[in-house]
């Protein structure tokens, strides 16, 4: 098997949580997966609950048309031809080692296949006790975080007998077709993030029950504050499920006797007692936070009772929110004396010093550890990176009792190894491109940026434009570095990608902006503002050289619009896209409207006889509705992409995969499209939108504002009031949508939900 592996067969053993969930996500891949439980009815129950899962395990539905499920009574059938077998049953050693014997007996000694556990605690060497070579030389753990569409961490725990190009090709598989991030665990008891992860979590609780905070509290010091997820560590208990967490923590106090730090892993009587309430998170509706009525509430330690949330008030804490950067963010803390301060030197005391400690027994090198807590806890640095941050005075601080500590953990592209006890390189991986690396090397060339984007140079003479803006907010300085990099490419490269290192490409153009030129009357202006974001658009459309833009994250609004003009997307699985202007009571304005019009016309080409109507309706509903595709695929599916469009899975690897998406049509010949005139539906598009919208509003499903958009919408694509089949210039179109924008900002209603929605984040229907 080659580090290119492909695995267009997959049985997966076990339909619980896990299983069934993975064979969502590997039919997302591709392969077609057998799903195998107790009997074929226990396989499609799983299955099924899966599937009705919010978020999604699926990336669409029609992916469910690769997984057919049976019972374990047919797995040597099932195996015979298969390219990997994924075990997921109960998470019990015996189970597991008798589904491993049958599994060995009917897989060809002579065959490519390989067998894997996804085990969260097992031993890998316990389970493969009693098999033999040639089972073992293609065995090993692969533990998937759970939902295991969304963490991005996959931890790898081979054998020493384990084919390592085996390991390899799984691991590239998984980032390429997956989105995964791999890193290589040891075969220890939680391997590597778990580990770390609940040790901190049951510190931190450790320390609010010793110093009196709420666990509010603590999450408001634990989470973005110091480049951590939101979720932080009590509200991310939750979500993993408080049983799944004290599970862990038991495996280890259980298996780590001679770990320094095994009491820190004995479970306190208060998740004992939240357990057995039934309190075990998100997935019970109770935790350590509880709705009530409309309200959050958070539980009290002492108490047990349940009481409104409260932020952590404390004057270095305020200062400390308006530091952008999140190193700085962090000193400053770190620094503070008060009750803030002496939290969190308590808390990365005792985890960094735990993690410099064991780290030689979780993994060959400080990089590993690392990227697991970013991968798997979506931290923003890893432990050992943290450290090599402090400083002397910051390690004499905080690290003081620890034991000798190499002088960096990091340097020149290098990691600290724990097989070598010296750096080694940091291997580089397939198909990653350092953004950082490339923006150094546009600065040195003085290429064009601003505090919205920057110009940088990619491989094989391809241009790229970096979005670098908070959420990426479309305004003036986005749109003139938009202009000025196609122009830049037109004249000296052979192509331009538009992109993101940043979680989502764009929450759409700046509303706060324009309420504020409406509510002054500035209406020349906000008409120019417009004007200059259509242009924008058309510059894309019409380059002479190829541009592929690659979203990712939140896509929406403008930021579709940008996609909408690009000859191809390089979209990553994880986007949520679409046009959601109608959700604040406007209609697509940046070209959005006129190219979702051209995409229906185009449904049905030239000199064929056929109707554009199905067409026009299903595009026409995805925009009025403000349809949200919550995958790439769905995207294409509510055509806002294309079929054409291809999509990445790793983050790391879109704008790799986009610049060769632009060096592809380079090479191929491109030439821009011919502006040609769109036929449209005129008066029958206008008329069906009216008779549509009136029984809605009958019914009580829309409100009379919403249909007002609805039929400004309808006459802009529609391209007012003509016959059905006339063919309109593109210019018309996009004259259409900007008035049709400007009269609906105009209303008061319209202003209102878009007051709403800053200040909310959530739809006002007035």
């Amino acid at each position: 098997m080659s580090p290119t592996a492909h695995f267009p067969r997959v049985v997966v053993a076990g339909a619980g949580t896990m299983g069934a969930q993975l064979a969502c996500l590997l039919a997302g891949s591709g392969s077609r997966v057998t799903l195998l439980d107790v009997d074929a009815a226990t396989a499609k129950t799983g299955l099924d609950r899966a599937a009705k899962l919010r978020p999604s395990p699926l990336y669409v539905s029609a992916h469910l048309d690769r997984i057919r499920v049976g019972g374990l009574d047919q797995l040597e059938a099932a195996i015979a031809d298969a390219d990997w077998v994924l075990e997921a049953i109960v998470e019990r050693l015996e189970p597991k080692k008798e589904l491993f014997a049958r599994v060995e007996t009917a897989l060809s000694v002579g065959g490519g296949w390989i067998v894997t556990t996804n085990t969260s605690s097992l031993s890998i060497a316990a389970l493969a006790e009693g098999r033999g070579e040639a089972f073992r030389q293609r065995f090993f753990g692969t533990h998937f975080f759970n939902p295991p569409r969304y963490a991005r961490l996959l931890e790898l725990i081979p054998l020493p007998e384990t084919d390592p190009e085996l390991v390899a090709g799984l691991a590239d598989f998984a980032s390429r077709l997956l989105g995964k991030g791999a890193v290589t665990a040891k075969d220890t008891p939680a391997f590597i993030a778990n580990r770390l992860g609940v040790h901190g979590m049951l510190t931190a609780l450790r320390l609010a029950a010793e110093m009196g905070l709420g666990i509010d509290e603590v999450d408001d010091l634990t989470g973005q504050l110091i480049g951590r997820p939101k979720s932080a560590t009590f509200r991310t208990l939750d979500l993993v499920g408080i049983d799944v967490a004290v599970a862990v923590a038991d495996h280890c106090y259980a298996s780590l006797a001679d770990d320094p730090e095994r009491q820190a892993f004995l479970v306190p009587p208060v998740l004992r007692q939240l357990i057995e309430r039934g309190a075990l998170g998100e997935k019970s509706g109770a935790g350590f936070y509880r709705k009530q009525d409309s309200e959050i509430c958070a539980l009290e330690l002492e108490s047990g009772e349940y009481r409104p949330r409260r932020r952590m008030a404390l004057g270095t804490v305020e200062m400390a929110r308006n530091e952008t950067d999140t190193g700085r963010r962090l000193a400053m803390l770190l620094a503070a004396e008060d009750t803030a301060g002496e939290f969190l030197r308590r808390l990365f005391a005792a985890g960094l010093s735990y993690a410099a400690t064991i780290a030689p027994r979780i993994a060959d090198d400080a990089w590993s550890i690392d990227a697991a807590m970013r991968w798997g806890f979506g931290w923003s640095a890893g432990p050992l990176e943290t450290i090599d941050t402090l400083g002397t005075e910051g390690r004499e601080r905080l690290l003081a009792e620890t034991a000798a500590l190499p002088e960096h953990f990091y340097a020149n592209g290098a990691s600290w190894s724990f097989v070598t006890h010296g750096l080694a390189p940091i291997a580089q991986r397939p198909g990653a491109l350092d953004l950082g690396a490339a923006g150094a090397r546009a600065r040195e060339a003085q290429l064009p940026s601003n505090a919205a984007a920057s110009v940088v140079e990619l491989p094989d003479s391809i241009l790229g434009l970096e979005l670098h803006a908070k959420l990426n907010i479309i305004g003036p300085d986005t749109l003139e570095m938009l202009s000025r990099a196609t122009a830049l490419a037109a004249e000296r490269y052979d192509g331009l990608v538009i992109g993101t290192a940043a979680n989502d490409f764009s929450a759409g153009a700046n509303l706060a902006l324009m309420l504020i030129e409406a509510e002054e009357g500035e209406w020349g202006e906000l008409e120019r503002m417009i004007r200059r974001f259509q242009e924008a658009m058309l510059g894309l459309r019409y380059a002479p050289v190829p541009v592929v833009v690659a979203p990712r994250g939140l896509t929406l609004g403008g930021g579709t619009e940008i996609v909408l003009a690009a000859d191809r997307a390089q979209p990553l699985a994880e986007t949520y896209m679409g046009l959601v202007e109608t959700g604040v009571g406007l209609i697509p304005a940046g070209g959005g409207s006129t190219a979702m019009a051209r995409r229906a016309a185009a449904s049905v080409p030239d000199g064929v006889n056929g109707d554009r109507f199905a067409f026009f309706s299903a595009i026409f509903t995805t925009v009025a509705m403000a349809k949200v595709a919550t995958s790439a695929f769905e995207a294409q599916e509510l055509m806002i992409l294309t079929a054409c469009d291809q999509v990445t899975a790793d983050p790391d690897r879109q704008w790799t995969d986009a610049a060769r998406t632009a060096r592809t049509l380079a090479d191929a010949g491109y030439r821009p499209p011919v502006p040609m005139p769109v036929p449209v539906l005129g008066r029958r598009g206008i008329a069906a939108a009216e008779a549509l919208s009136y029984n809605q509003l009958v019914a009580r499903q829309i409100s009379e504002h919403d249909r007002r958009v609805v039929l400004e919408l309808a006459r802009v694509m529609s391209g007012g009031n003509v016959a059905d089949g006339t063919r309109v210039a593109e210019q018309h179109l996009l004259d259409l949508e900007r008035e049709a924008f400007l009269r609906l900002l105009g209303e008061q209603l319209t202003r209102d939900r878009i007051r709403h929605t800053l200040k909310t984040g959530k739809p006002l229907r007035n």
